[in-house]
């Protein structure tokens, strides 16, 4: 299959801002979403109340506690937690160089899902900058194992993402969403697709300082009796579940500071297996290659990326 994918680097057209509620924190958060050159990848700014600031580049290297989301940093009073339904929106819409501002130490929640990034992306527009963009193309599998869960990546023409997960729950049970990665795909099977936890799990988080921003406007919640608390059910019938463990794979690998042409393949996933499964990508350098487009062209198809020799481009180390 010959799929076509992006040649060039983009940003958005014009600054936007969005403000909720960070669903760890419960606090109110305000991020301004702001153009950047090429080359510069995609730069989080946490503003501290004293004037400071805590920056980080959205890349593997800056990753740090993969438990309950994806955070980037070590130390809780500087890092910038929850960025992974941002950064899926991101990917999916081919987005290469931004300042994402945050005066908070999380990303607000809103409805759980990407939908509300995706459609303020799009309002303000996106633009392309001329500069040819490189991507990281899988050569050879790649595979990690961590119990009964796995995850890996494997060489294909275009990307992909096969996602399966198997929960001890007859509402869940077993679930697998399989297709390529696009912005069209990503906005109609992906994005709307919410965070989802179960009831009986609720009082240990909100006694370990978690979830206290969590609640039906933000999350798919599963009562004791395995059904779904929300008046207006599911929005996608059965597997919300699996489709918003795929969207949080596609912000996971968005942290390869590069789109990648490959299939990411897992089972019974999450942040921490997406986030090692990664690393072990990038530190095999005989696993991937770092190709760019042939030609001037717009879109180009996955199978006509050629090699380019940069060492010294691994953005996933800034």
């Amino acid at each position: 299959m010959a799929i076509a994918l992006l040649g060039f680097q983009t940003t958005i057209a014009a600054p936007l801002s969005l403000t909720g509620i960070g669903v760890h924190s419960g606090r109110e958060v305000t991020i301004t979403f702001l153009p950047a050159e090429a080359g510069s990848g995609i730069t989080f700014v946490r503003q501290h109340d004293d004037g400071t600031t805590s920056e980080y580049r959205a890349v593997s290297a800056h990753v740090g506690n993969t438990d309950l989301c994806t955070v980037l940093g070590t130390n809780p009073a500087h890092s910038i937690a929850t960025i992974e339904h941002v950064m899926a929106a991101i990917y999916a819409l081919g987005l290469d160089n931004l300042v994402i501002e945050v005066d908070g130490a999380e990303m607000p929640i809103m409805d759980g899902s990407s939908e509300v990034f995706i459609d303020a992306i799009e309002q303000v527009g996106i633009t392309n900058l001329g500069v040819k963009r490189r991507y990281i193309r899988v050569t050879k599998p790649v595979r990690i194992e961590a119990g009964a869960s796995w995850a890996e990546f494997r060489p294909y023409d275009g990307t992909r993402f096969e996602v399966e997960i198997d929960f001890d729950s007859k509402l869940i049970g077993r679930q697998m969403w399989a297709g390529e990665l696009n912005a069209e795909t990503f906005k109609t099977e992906l994005s709307r697709a919410r965070t989802f936890g179960f009831m009986r799990d609720v009082e240990r988080l909100w006694a370990a300082g978690f979830a206290l921003g969590s609640s039906l406007e933000n999350s798919v919640v599963i009562s004791d009796d395995d059904s779904v608390i929300n008046v207006e059910g599911l929005r996608y019938e059965k597997d919300e579940f699996v489709r918003h463990k795929t969207l949080d794979a596609v912000g996971d690998l968005a942290l390869a500071g590069a789109q990648f042409i490959g299939c990411y393949r897992s089972y019974r996933g999450g942040h921490k297996l997406n986030a090692n499964a990664l690393k072990a990508l990038l530190s095999d350098p005989t696993a991937y290659e770092v190709v760019e487009a042939p030609s001037r062209n717009h879109k180009v198809r996955a199978r006509e990326f050629v090699p380019v020799h940069v060492p010294e481009f691994a953005p996933w180390t800034a």
